[in-house]
């Protein structure tokens, strides 16, 4: 396959066609419903169609798309099922969000209480707004 970033390489996969259908409430969300084809355009029973699931979740940044893949064996199964997946969806999400919060937490450089680097102990000189006074134990 083709590198996703290298437009003049870009091929389709004639074997692994789709054709996309939008279904929504226009309240809640909306549902892809992804329906196998074969390359002339004609259904392709060997393969389940595949629905998937689009919300949006309000951040303080804005608002987060979160999609997700709805195990089901037809659209009325699917919009059944629409809030348990997102619901779930919701929660993966929240965890990422909180995971990526306490990694970037960790990450922080404190002035003053590094190896230095380039500057020796204590990071950058005073003068350029190093020594810092929180240390780390």
């Amino acid at each position: 396959m083709a590198e996703a970033g290298n437009p003049r390489d870009a091929r389709m996969d004639a074997t692994d066609l789709w054709r996309e259908e939008l279904v929504t409430d226009r309240k809640v969300g909306t549902v892809r419903v992804l329906v196998p084809i074969r390359s002339d355009g004609s259904a392709d029973p060997g393969r389940r169609t595949v629905y998937v699931g689009e919300a949006q979740m309000m951040t303080n940044v804005g608002a987060l798309p979160i999609s997700f893949e709805i195990e089901a064996g037809g659209l009325a199964e699917a919009v059944e099922r629409y809030g348990d997946y997102a619901r779930e969806a919701f929660e993966r999400a929240i965890r990422e969000l909180q995971d990526m919060r306490r990694q970037a937490a960790s990450s922080l450089v404190i002035p003053g209480a590094g190896g230095g680097g380039a500057f020796g102990p204590g990071g950058m000189p005073p003068a350029m707004g190093g020594g810092g006074k929180i240390q780390l134990p």
